[in-house]
């Protein structure tokens, strides 16, 4: 059991330690787990392998004794409900990655005031290091908090993140230096005349 957690909790680090870093106020931790990523599903078999022998363990059937002695009771630790928690917090680790944005604070864009259309710019981003979609929750987190982000869009699956900004309050190295302070690489940056949603 004890390995199944580790195992579980270790396949989803790489997703947890982003959160932790905006709950800690620190960019720097994420980027210590990321090399677990590659990983993830060796330890997630790791981890159904490791709860699967747990629960044979526990459902096989016992061989019956003749003798008058005492059996011993199982204790809660090697009990029923014991393992059914365990393999539950498994599976919600397991499964953080799916989830992992509702815990980030949101990510909307405070009001900023008059804007003038003319100082409107959109700028595609090529972000390398996300592997999830809290990788993209902390990526929107991170560029929302700069002054005159109007929006922001970020893909795992595309590499990339898509900024709608007011030039007059922000720039572009300035989206860059804070997608990079979270530990994620901007490889390219290109200016595009509109969205199209």
């Amino acid at each position: 059991m004890g390995i199944g957690v580790l195992t579980a909790l270790a396949s989803s680090l790489c997703c947890i330690a982003p959160l932790i870093a905006i709950l800690a106020g620190s960019g720097s931790i994420a980027s210590n787990f990321k090399w677990i990523e590659p990983l993830r599903p060796w330890l997630i078999g790791a981890t159904v392998l490791a709860l699967g022998f747990a629960w044979y363990q526990h459902l096989k059937p016992q061989a019956e004794e003749d003798c008058a002695c005492d059996v011993a009771k199982r204790n809660f630790w090697s009990g029923m409900p014991f393992l059914s928690g365990v393999t539950v917090f498994a599976a919600l680790m397991l499964s953080f990655p799916l989830y992992a944005d509702i815990f980030y604070p949101n990510t909307e864009s405070a009001s900023i005031g008059f804007v003038n259309p003319s100082q409107i710019e959109y700028v595609e981003l090529e972000v390398s290091g996300m592997t999830c979609t809290g990788c993209e929750t902390h990526v929107k987190h991170a560029v929302s908090e700069l002054t005159g982000i109007l929006e922001v869009e970020a893909s795992y699956k595309e590499g990339s993140a898509v900024v709608k900004f007011d030039a007059s309050q922000t720039n572009l190295e300035e989206i860059e230096v804070a997608i990079e302070s979270i530990d994620y690489k901007v490889e390219n940056a290109t200016f595009i005349q509109s969205l199209n949603h």
